[in-house]
């Protein structure tokens, strides 16, 4: 009877489980319900390489320095005399200097690897699509993360920071340019890129005390093996609900413009560098401010730990604000990015006239409600220009954004340290403040952006012979609900099929000139 039971029991369990993975799939099939797990796989992602970013902020300069201690053990203080004394210190100070520098070129080292990879990450995504690079990234995360954790030198250290740039420079490009091409609405996608960048914003501002906490009660594994652990859900996830070597979205899509092609577009090359000069002063005060705070301001070890945490709000809030504007003024997504520049480099000259952590607290979210502003309008803005002047696949335009955030990482933790002791921390933030302010007029270039009719490309044409993936499933499905308002005519409809015809080939033959030469 116990048996029969137990058997009963495990019977029914399985078919509840089995009813509710058919309602699962099942709900999984609505486009919406796709997109929004999509939305998700990619915002989790984002989030975790910015915490990956950040998170060695508050442990890195105090386990290299226990490194240090380890390769270098203390002199017996019996051993110590007037006469060296003077040599100690110089030694120190030396060794102080070789500690910042290593400490800089490591917080660089995931930067510069992904500037370096990110040419051809971003051809790679346009080749074989978006999911699959991401899962990639999602992979190579997990491992580097892994390295990381367990790594007891700094050659191990570098290695692993270095593989995490290479992750990031598949997974941040190919989450991007997934979100944009899910979301093919301008306002749509505005508001979709708005809730990755909160992503990313919360990311980069949670992980210090986050890890600095996990470090200071748990030890320096601890932090990084969660981290690992959220990169393997969520590759799990993308593995399961999304099928990335089971939809072969790019099979029969057209290759996308070359990445060297758009870089030389002038449209593109203004919105990179904006997007480069705003994170100018992110990129050189988290290394940089710190020191400041404890020699100006004798700020304790949690107001430093907590600098940036506050700016988080505003950050949120320039999203919003942009998602809405975008939406009821979409011709004006120049002049949003523009006031936010204006916006940085007022913030950022203002810094340095700060005398206690209350006051630093406002130029420092002025600074991150900018960045929102700048990066909330610029990046659909993107997506746009590769609609309307070349082919719509956003592989390689994403890398390009994702280069530009590189350059300021880079340069930021090497270069910024050197400009504070050659001429100042004030001249740094006077001379990042101007070059905001100068470029900020550059955004005119792109008072008419909106104005830009999108051409039917090649890849409209490939999606009317039908859709072998999720993304051009979903669009199909759209574009077949609006077709299915009206009915057309045999006569029109081949007149429609010789439109597209002719603008696959690459003919500039207009509406009037295609009807009077086919239909008259």
């Amino acid at each position: 009877m116990t048996s029969e039971g137990t058997s009963g029991v495990a019977k029914s369990a399985a078919e509840k489980w089995s009813e509710r993975t058919k309602q699962l799939g099942t709900a999984m099939q609505n486009p919406q319900r796709q997109r929004r797990l999509i939305l998700f796989i990619v915002c989790i992602a984002l989030l975790l390489d910015n915490m990956l970013y950040m998170v060695i902020v508050p442990i890195i300069p105090d386990y290299l320095a226990y490194l240090e201690g380890d390769t270098n053990p203390d002199q017996d203080p019996a051993g110590i005399n007037s006469s060296s004394f003077s040599n100690i210190t110089s030694d120190d100070k030396t060794t102080t200097e070789n500690l910042d520098l290593q400490i800089g070129v490591l917080f660089a080292s995931k930067a510069i690897l992904q500037l370096l990879v990110n040419p051809l990450s971003g051809t790679f995504i346009d080749r074989v699509g978006y999911d699959i690079p991401l899962f990639i990234g999602l992979i190579v995360m997990f491992f580097s993360t892994c390295i990381f954790a367990f790594a007891e030198n700094y050659a191990t250290l570098f290695a692993a920071r270095s593989l995490q740039g290479l992750g990031s420079a598949f997974a941040d490009t190919a989450g991007i340019a997934m979100i944009a091409d899910t979301y093919t609405e301008e306002s749509e996608r505005s508001k979709a890129l708005g809730i990755a960048l909160a992503f990313i914003s919360f990311g980069s501002l949670v992980a210090p005390p986050f890890g600095g906490i996990l470090y200071e009660f748990v030890g320096k594994r601890v932090p990084f093996l969660v981290l690992a652990f959220i990169s393997l859900i969520d590759g799990i996830l993308l593995l399961v609900f999304i099928k990335p070597f089971a939809n072969r979205t790019r099979e029969n899509m057209p290759v996308g413009t070359p990445i060297y092609k758009l870089m030389i577009d002038p449209y593109i090359a203004v919105v990179a560098g904006a997007l480069t000069v705003c994170n100018i002063p992110l990129a050189f005060l988290e290394p940089t401010i710190a020191n400041w705070m404890e020699t100006t301001m004798g700020a304790t070890k949690w107001e430093m730990g907590l600098t940036w945490l506050p700016a988080f709000f505003p950050h949120i809030l320039g999203v919003f604000i942009t998602v809405k504007l975008a939406a009821e003024y979409p011709n004006y997504q120049w002049f949003y990015g523009a006031i936010g520049m204006v916006i940085i480099g007022a913030s950022s000259c203002t810094v340095p006239a700060c005398r206690n952590f209350g006051e630093l607290i406002a130029p420092l979210c002025g600074i991150c409600f900018g960045i929102a502003l700048v990066d909330t309008a610029l990046l659909p803005t993107l997506a746009f220009l590769v609609d309307v002047r070349h082919v719509s696949v956003y592989g390689s335009i994403y890398a390009i954004a994702d280069i530009s955030y590189s350059v300021a990482y880079a340069l930021g933790p090497i270069v910024a340290g050197q400009i504070v002791h050659t001429h100042g921390f004030v001249q740094l933030n006077l001379g990042m403040g101007l070059v905001n302010v100068l470029y900020a007029p550059a955004l005119l270039f792109l008072r008419n952006v909106s104005q830009m009719k999108p051409s039917h490309s090649e890849r409209n044409v490939l999606l009317e012979e039908g859709h072998t993936g999720l993304y051009d499933a979903i669009k199909l499905e759209e574009r077949n609900a609006k077709k299915r308002g009206f009915a057309s005519s045999a006569g029109n409809t081949m007149c429609g099929g010789q439109n597209e015809m002719d603008t696959f080939k690459g003919q500039s033959i207009s509406d009037e000139e295609s009807s009077g030469a086919e239909c008259s």
